[in-house]
Protein backbone atom coordinates (compact mmCIF):
# COMPACT_ATOMS: atom_id res chain seq x y z
CA UNK A 1 0.00 0.00 0.00
CA UNK A 2 1.52 2.95 -0.82
CA UNK A 3 -0.36 6.65 0.66
CA UNK A 4 -0.44 9.93 -1.36
CA UNK A 5 -0.20 13.06 0.58
CA UNK A 6 -1.57 16.43 -0.44
CA UNK A 7 -0.24 19.75 0.75
CA UNK A 8 -3.13 22.10 1.00
CA UNK A 9 -2.57 25.56 0.28
CA UNK A 10 -4.31 28.57 2.35
CA UNK A 11 -4.66 32.38 2.17
CA UNK A 12 -6.41 34.56 4.44
CA UNK A 13 -7.51 31.74 6.28
CA UNK A 14 -9.46 30.37 3.60
CA UNK A 15 -8.83 27.22 1.82
CA UNK A 16 -7.83 27.74 -1.75
CA UNK A 17 -9.89 26.18 -4.39
CA UNK A 18 -7.00 24.63 -6.09
CA UNK A 19 -6.16 22.52 -3.26
CA UNK A 20 -9.63 20.55 -3.65
CA UNK A 21 -8.63 20.03 -7.18
CA UNK A 22 -5.25 18.30 -5.85
CA UNK A 23 -7.18 15.98 -3.67
CA UNK A 24 -9.35 14.64 -6.88
CA UNK A 25 -6.16 13.85 -8.68
CA UNK A 26 -5.20 12.39 -5.21
CA UNK A 27 -7.70 9.91 -4.82
CA UNK A 28 -7.29 8.63 -8.74
CA UNK A 29 -3.93 8.14 -7.83
CA UNK A 30 -5.23 6.16 -4.68
CA UNK A 31 -7.09 4.10 -6.25
CA UNK A 32 -3.66 2.90 -8.15
CA UNK A 33 -1.58 2.46 -5.70
CA UNK A 34 -3.90 0.74 -3.04
CA UNK A 35 -3.22 3.53 -0.43
CA UNK A 36 -4.96 6.59 1.57
CA UNK A 37 -5.08 9.93 0.97
CA UNK A 38 -3.32 12.36 3.77
CA UNK A 39 -3.30 16.12 3.70
CA UNK A 40 -1.02 18.17 5.26
CA UNK A 41 -1.99 21.87 6.43
CA UNK A 42 1.07 24.37 7.76
CA UNK A 43 0.02 27.47 9.40
CA UNK A 44 -0.87 29.18 12.12
CA UNK A 45 -4.49 30.07 13.34
CA UNK A 46 -6.16 28.22 10.24
CA UNK A 47 -8.40 25.85 12.21
CA UNK A 48 -11.39 26.51 10.62
CA UNK A 49 -8.93 25.60 7.28
CA UNK A 50 -8.16 22.10 9.06
CA UNK A 51 -11.94 21.27 9.74
CA UNK A 52 -12.59 22.40 6.04
CA UNK A 53 -10.26 19.73 5.23
CA UNK A 54 -11.85 17.12 7.38
CA UNK A 55 -14.75 17.28 4.91
CA UNK A 56 -13.62 16.51 1.52
CA UNK A 57 -13.47 12.51 1.82
CA UNK A 58 -9.53 12.03 2.59
CA UNK A 59 -8.05 9.53 5.23
CA UNK A 60 -7.01 12.22 7.76
CA UNK A 61 -5.77 15.78 8.26
CA UNK A 62 -2.18 16.50 9.68
CA UNK A 63 -2.08 19.91 10.76
CA UNK A 64 1.09 21.16 11.89
CA UNK A 65 0.46 24.65 14.24
CA UNK A 66 3.36 26.35 14.61
CA UNK A 67 4.41 30.22 13.96
CA UNK A 68 6.92 29.71 12.05
CA UNK A 69 4.37 28.41 9.14
CA UNK A 70 1.94 31.23 9.50
CA UNK A 71 3.83 32.90 6.32
CA UNK A 72 5.18 30.78 3.43
CA UNK A 73 9.21 30.20 3.53
CA UNK A 74 10.19 27.49 1.28
CA UNK A 75 12.68 26.86 3.32
CA UNK A 76 10.48 26.19 6.62
CA UNK A 77 8.14 24.33 4.32
CA UNK A 78 10.21 21.88 2.30
CA UNK A 79 11.87 20.18 5.34
CA UNK A 80 8.28 20.10 6.97
CA UNK A 81 6.71 17.88 4.06
CA UNK A 82 9.66 15.59 3.88
CA UNK A 83 9.34 14.86 7.17
CA UNK A 84 5.66 14.51 6.74
CA UNK A 85 6.08 12.41 4.20
CA UNK A 86 7.70 10.18 5.89
CA UNK A 87 5.72 9.78 8.76
CA UNK A 88 2.37 9.04 6.47
CA UNK A 89 4.67 6.59 4.21
CA UNK A 90 3.72 8.81 1.41
CA UNK A 91 4.81 7.25 -2.13
CA UNK A 92 3.13 10.47 -3.88
CA UNK A 93 3.65 13.79 -2.68
CA UNK A 94 1.47 16.34 -4.45
CA UNK A 95 0.35 20.32 -4.40
CA UNK A 96 -0.92 22.74 -7.17
CA UNK A 97 1.11 23.62 -9.85
CA UNK A 98 0.91 27.39 -8.84
CA UNK A 99 3.67 29.95 -8.02
CA UNK A 100 4.19 28.42 -4.55
CA UNK A 101 4.10 25.02 -5.33
CA UNK A 102 6.29 25.49 -8.31
CA UNK A 103 8.72 27.16 -5.52
CA UNK A 104 8.34 24.77 -2.97
CA UNK A 105 7.90 21.39 -4.55
CA UNK A 106 11.73 20.88 -6.25
CA UNK A 107 12.53 21.57 -2.78
CA UNK A 108 11.00 18.64 -1.52
CA UNK A 109 11.78 16.48 -3.71
CA UNK A 110 15.71 17.39 -3.61
CA UNK A 111 14.94 16.69 0.50
CA UNK A 112 13.49 13.22 -0.06
CA UNK A 113 15.84 12.63 -3.21
CA UNK A 114 12.53 11.79 -5.15
CA UNK A 115 12.17 12.35 -9.23
CA UNK A 116 9.68 15.18 -9.93
CA UNK A 117 6.81 15.54 -12.42
CA UNK A 118 5.69 18.93 -12.91
CA UNK A 119 2.30 19.83 -14.26
CA UNK A 120 0.32 16.53 -14.36
CA UNK A 121 -2.36 16.53 -16.27
CA UNK A 122 -3.03 12.80 -15.52
CA UNK A 123 -1.86 9.51 -13.56
CA UNK A 124 -2.63 6.25 -14.53
CA UNK A 125 -0.93 2.60 -14.02
CA UNK A 126 0.54 0.91 -16.98
CA UNK A 127 3.27 -1.29 -15.72
CA UNK A 128 3.92 1.04 -13.01
CA UNK A 129 2.24 4.79 -12.55
CA UNK A 130 2.47 6.96 -15.59
CA UNK A 131 1.89 10.48 -15.60
CA UNK A 132 0.76 12.95 -18.54
CA UNK A 133 1.79 16.30 -18.59
CA UNK A 134 2.17 19.32 -21.12
CA UNK A 135 4.76 19.91 -23.20
CA UNK A 136 4.87 22.93 -26.12
CA UNK A 137 2.24 25.25 -24.60
CA UNK A 138 -0.34 21.93 -24.50
CA UNK A 139 0.70 21.28 -28.35
CA UNK A 140 2.67 17.94 -27.22
CA UNK A 141 1.46 15.73 -24.18
CA UNK A 142 3.95 13.69 -23.29
CA UNK A 143 3.79 10.85 -20.68
CA UNK A 144 6.53 10.02 -17.73
CA UNK A 145 7.45 7.92 -15.49
CA UNK A 146 9.44 8.26 -12.13
CA UNK A 147 11.44 4.94 -10.93
CA UNK A 148 12.28 6.96 -7.15
CA UNK A 149 10.41 5.15 -4.15
CA UNK A 150 8.63 8.67 -3.33
CA UNK A 151 7.29 10.64 -6.43
CA UNK A 152 6.73 14.75 -6.31
CA UNK A 153 3.90 15.60 -8.30
CA UNK A 154 2.51 19.38 -8.80
CA UNK A 155 -0.84 19.31 -10.23
CA UNK A 156 -1.92 21.41 -13.15
CA UNK A 157 -5.44 21.90 -11.47
CA UNK A 158 -7.68 23.15 -14.31
CA UNK A 159 -7.49 19.60 -15.41
CA UNK A 160 -9.04 17.90 -12.37
CA UNK A 161 -12.69 18.77 -10.84
CA UNK A 162 -12.69 20.50 -7.51
CA UNK A 163 -13.27 17.91 -4.78
CA UNK A 164 -16.71 18.42 -3.25
CA UNK A 165 -17.74 17.63 1.07
CA UNK A 166 -18.32 14.33 1.12
CA UNK A 167 -20.51 14.77 4.43
CA UNK A 168 -18.42 12.89 6.97
CA UNK A 169 -15.79 14.54 8.85
CA UNK A 170 -11.97 12.82 8.71
CA UNK A 171 -9.99 13.16 11.67
CA UNK A 172 -7.52 16.36 12.58
CA UNK A 173 -4.59 15.31 14.09
CA UNK A 174 -1.95 17.31 15.43
CA UNK A 175 1.48 16.70 13.52
CA UNK A 176 4.89 18.10 14.77
CA UNK A 177 7.10 17.75 11.88
CA UNK A 178 10.29 18.13 14.46
CA UNK A 179 12.31 20.58 12.08
CA UNK A 180 13.66 23.80 13.51
CA UNK A 181 13.30 26.89 11.71
CA UNK A 182 15.58 28.36 9.08
CA UNK A 183 18.12 30.06 10.04
CA UNK A 184 19.49 31.15 6.74
CA UNK A 185 16.23 32.79 5.17
CA UNK A 186 13.52 35.19 7.21
CA UNK A 187 9.86 36.42 6.01
CA UNK A 188 9.98 39.71 5.54
CA UNK A 189 6.71 40.67 4.07
CA UNK A 190 4.09 39.55 1.39
CA UNK A 191 2.95 42.62 -0.84
CA UNK A 192 -0.44 40.86 -1.50
CA UNK A 193 -2.74 42.77 -3.81
CA UNK A 194 -6.11 42.89 -2.37
CA UNK A 195 -9.17 42.50 -4.69
CA UNK A 196 -12.87 42.85 -3.82
CA UNK A 197 -12.89 40.00 -6.95
CA UNK A 198 -12.52 36.38 -6.64
CA UNK A 199 -9.00 35.13 -7.21
CA UNK A 200 -8.40 34.56 -10.70
CA UNK A 201 -7.11 31.13 -10.60
CA UNK A 202 -10.56 30.15 -8.43
CA UNK A 203 -12.79 32.19 -10.29
CA UNK A 204 -15.99 30.95 -12.28
CA UNK A 205 -16.16 33.64 -14.65
CA UNK A 206 -13.11 35.87 -16.19
CA UNK A 207 -12.58 38.48 -18.60
CA UNK A 208 -10.35 38.93 -19.89
CA UNK A 209 -8.53 41.67 -22.22
CA UNK A 210 -5.52 41.98 -24.76
CA UNK A 211 -3.39 44.50 -26.47
CA UNK A 212 -6.58 45.45 -28.51
CA UNK A 213 -7.83 47.48 -26.05
CA UNK A 214 -5.18 50.10 -26.65
CA UNK A 215 -4.78 51.16 -22.97
CA UNK A 216 -4.95 50.72 -19.67
CA UNK A 217 -7.96 53.26 -19.35
CA UNK A 218 -9.75 50.89 -21.45
CA UNK A 219 -9.88 48.10 -18.84
CA UNK A 220 -12.12 49.52 -17.21
CA UNK A 221 -15.03 47.94 -19.22
CA UNK A 222 -13.21 44.69 -18.60
CA UNK A 223 -13.25 45.38 -15.45
CA UNK A 224 -16.80 46.51 -15.99
CA UNK A 225 -18.26 43.04 -17.05
CA UNK A 226 -16.47 41.34 -14.48
CA UNK A 227 -17.79 43.10 -11.93
CA UNK A 228 -21.17 42.46 -13.13
CA UNK A 229 -20.65 39.04 -13.63
CA UNK A 230 -18.85 38.39 -10.40
CA UNK A 231 -16.11 37.31 -12.05
CA UNK A 232 -11.73 37.85 -12.09
CA UNK A 233 -10.02 40.52 -14.65
CA UNK A 234 -7.47 38.64 -16.19
CA UNK A 235 -5.20 40.02 -19.64
CA UNK A 236 -2.92 38.82 -22.28
CA UNK A 237 1.18 39.14 -22.06
CA UNK A 238 0.79 41.28 -24.51
CA UNK A 239 -1.61 43.77 -22.31
CA UNK A 240 0.62 43.21 -19.27
CA UNK A 241 3.86 44.33 -21.32
CA UNK A 242 1.81 46.86 -23.00
CA UNK A 243 1.25 48.33 -19.32
CA UNK A 244 -2.25 48.06 -19.35
CA UNK A 245 -3.06 45.55 -17.12
CA UNK A 246 -0.59 44.50 -14.05
CA UNK A 247 1.53 41.64 -13.78
CA UNK A 248 -0.52 39.23 -11.52
CA UNK A 249 -3.72 39.25 -14.11
CA UNK A 250 -1.58 37.77 -17.06
CA UNK A 251 -2.94 34.57 -18.32
CA UNK A 252 -1.04 32.23 -20.50
CA UNK A 253 2.01 29.61 -20.75
CA UNK A 254 4.05 32.73 -18.66
CA UNK A 255 1.38 33.62 -16.36
CA UNK A 256 -1.75 31.86 -14.72
CA UNK A 257 -3.55 29.09 -15.46
CA UNK A 258 -7.46 29.25 -15.77
CA UNK A 259 -10.43 27.24 -16.27
CA UNK A 260 -12.95 28.63 -15.25
CA UNK A 261 -16.66 28.20 -16.40
CA UNK A 262 -17.21 30.98 -18.63
CA UNK A 263 -14.45 32.77 -20.33
CA UNK A 264 -14.41 36.16 -22.01
CA UNK A 265 -11.50 36.79 -24.44
CA UNK A 266 -11.86 40.60 -25.53
CA UNK A 267 -9.67 42.10 -28.12
CA UNK A 268 -7.15 39.01 -27.35
CA UNK A 269 -6.08 37.49 -30.94
CA UNK A 270 -5.45 33.93 -29.71
CA UNK A 271 -1.66 33.40 -29.63
CA UNK A 272 -0.38 30.00 -28.44
CA UNK A 273 0.92 31.22 -25.62
CA UNK A 274 -2.22 32.84 -24.06
CA UNK A 275 -3.88 29.57 -25.57
CA UNK A 276 -2.03 27.29 -23.35
CA UNK A 277 -3.52 29.34 -19.89
CA UNK A 278 -7.40 29.54 -20.89
CA UNK A 279 -8.55 26.86 -23.36
CA UNK A 280 -9.44 24.47 -20.48
CA UNK A 281 -12.57 26.72 -19.75
CA UNK A 282 -15.54 24.96 -19.81
CA UNK A 283 -17.10 27.87 -22.20
CA UNK A 284 -15.11 30.63 -24.55
CA UNK A 285 -16.35 33.79 -25.63
CA UNK A 286 -14.30 35.63 -27.82
CA UNK A 287 -15.00 39.06 -29.12
CA UNK A 288 -12.27 40.58 -31.71
CA UNK A 289 -12.72 42.68 -35.47
CA UNK A 290 -10.79 40.17 -37.09
CA UNK A 291 -12.83 37.09 -38.44
CA UNK A 292 -9.47 34.72 -38.63
CA UNK A 293 -8.03 35.41 -34.83
CA UNK A 294 -6.99 32.17 -33.76
CA UNK A 295 -8.75 33.03 -30.93
CA UNK A 296 -12.14 31.81 -32.71
CA UNK A 297 -10.92 28.42 -33.22
CA UNK A 298 -10.91 27.25 -29.57
CA UNK A 299 -14.18 29.74 -28.79
CA UNK A 300 -18.01 28.60 -28.07
CA UNK A 301 -19.00 31.60 -28.84
CA UNK A 302 -17.57 34.33 -31.60
CA UNK A 303 -18.49 37.64 -32.07
CA UNK A 304 -16.53 39.31 -34.34
CA UNK A 305 -17.36 42.95 -33.45
CA UNK A 306 -15.42 46.15 -32.32
CA UNK A 307 -15.21 45.60 -28.45
CA UNK A 308 -15.36 49.34 -27.48
CA UNK A 309 -19.09 49.14 -28.62
CA UNK A 310 -20.16 45.18 -28.13
CA UNK A 311 -18.42 45.26 -23.99
CA UNK A 312 -20.50 48.74 -22.81
CA UNK A 313 -23.42 47.39 -24.87
CA UNK A 314 -23.31 43.70 -23.28
CA UNK A 315 -22.23 45.03 -19.55
CA UNK A 316 -26.03 47.47 -19.79
CA UNK A 317 -27.68 44.24 -20.74
CA UNK A 318 -26.50 42.07 -18.43
CA UNK A 319 -26.62 44.86 -15.72
CA UNK A 320 -30.50 44.98 -16.43
CA UNK A 321 -30.92 41.44 -16.07
CA UNK A 322 -28.91 40.74 -13.17
CA UNK A 323 -31.25 44.28 -11.42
Amino acid sequence: MANVLVVAEHLDGALRKVTRSVITFARDAAELTGGDVDVLLLGSDVDAVAEELAQYGVSRVLYANDSAYANYLAENYAPAIAAAAEETDAAIVCAPASTTGKDLLPRVAASLEAGMVSDAISVSDDDGLKFRRPLWAGNVITTVEVVTPVKVVSVRTTDFDAAEPSGDATPVESFDPGVAPSETAEFVSFDQVKSERPELTDAEVVVAGGRGLRSGENFEMIMDLADTLGGAVGASRAAVDSGYAPNDWQIGQTGKVVAPQLYFAVAISGAIQHLAGMKGSQNIVAINTDPDAPIFQVSDYGLVADAFEAVPELTEKLQKLVD
